[in-house]
């Protein structure tokens, strides 16, 4: 496993990480949940991302339980804060209020003192990013979070954050962490540069645009599967996606990887990614993802892939 700073900061975290969102607490028992977790940290990674929204607080609390048995500093864990998790009219969004409650009750769920990130789910319209930005601030300075970031922001939230932080002398963002994949580009256009400017690093999601990426979809979505019933899914599993992803899978083959491979080794060619973030519901797979930090894709292997996608 190859590690990354995340932007200009010290911190340093695995190329491949492991995700909670759609796994931990839902779709994966606790038992397997643990093999899947420790096999990952003893295969090199050390950068789990979870939410507190996610099965509403569960994959926190089944996190939390899995790795009660290793050393704490040897790990980078990160948590998220916007959605609300009850009907209060104050649990929701980015407010002082909702912040500094979530922040306790996620540490709690977890079982650790501090998150090493924290990250703002989302932007909050009903809420003044200064408001935002000092409390995220006075949480570094508490000792509750050691760092934190955004989360699909957009350019010029992400700039007014910054410009805030330094308004008010506080610490500002060293992350976003936005979807990023073959088929999902947007943010090279504008929010990679801005993030460079910056300092701040990439912990990308959805690096297999939910599964599409990995070529399960190729002749078909069977009715078991994710994609039958997601609408999140529809753009992905467009007509002229699948005919993309099926020239894909061909190149993988002739490079002698996977498809899956081929998909995050791509994502690493940039240099401002600090981590693709990737679910497992078994080790096999998670074995397959781990593998593509030792992949460097050729230029040659890039401009086929530019071509292709392009629907050359």
């Amino acid at each position: 496993m190859k590690y990354r700073r995340v932007g200009k900061s010290g911190l340093k975290i695995s190329e491949i990480s492991l995700g909670a969102w759609l796994t931990f607490g839902r779709s994966v028992d606790d038992k397997n949940s643990e093999k899947i977790i420790h096999s990952a940290i003893s295969q090199g990674v050390n950068f789990i991302d979870i939410a507190d929204v996610y099965a509403k607080g569960k994959a926190e609390e089944t996190v939390g339980q899995c790795i009660r048995s290793i050393k704490r500093s040897d790990l980078v864990i990160s948590s998220k804060v916007f959605w609300p998790l009850s009907d209060n009219i104050n649990d929701r969004g980015l407010s002082r209020k909702h912040i500094m409650e979530s922040i306790d009750k996620s540490l709690k769920r977890i079982g650790t003192d501090y998150l090493d990130i924290y990250f703002c789910h989302r932007s909050d319209p009903e809420t003044e990013i200064e408001e935002t930005v000092r409390a995220m601030g006075d949480l570094v300075s508490s000792g509750k979070i050691l760092y934190w970031g955004t989360s699909v922001w957009e350019p010029h939230q992400i700039e007014q954050a910054v410009k805030a932080a330094k308004k008010y002398n506080t610490h500002p963002p060293i992350v976003e962490q936005p979807r990023y994949n073959m088929l999902d580009r947007h943010i090279e256009a504008e929010i990679m540069p801005i993030g460079k400017r910056h300092g701040m690093g990439f912990t990308v999601w959805s690096p297999l645009a939910e599964g599409v990426l990995t070529g399960k979809y190729n002749e078909g979505v069977p009715q078991a599967t994710r994609g039958a019933g997601s609408e999140w899914m529809k753009n992905d599993l467009s007509p002229a996606n699948i005919a993309k992803v099926k020239k894909l899978s061909a190149l993988a083959q002739t490079l002698g990887i996977t498809m899956s491979q081929l998909a995050l080794a791509w994502i690493l060619r940039r240099e401002e990614i600090s981590c693709a973030i990737a679910g497992a519901t078994k080790e096999e797979q998670l074995k397959e993802n781990l593998a593509a930090s030792d992949i460097k894709l050729s230029s040659e292997a890039q401009a086929k892939i530019e071509l292709i996608l392009a629907g050359e």
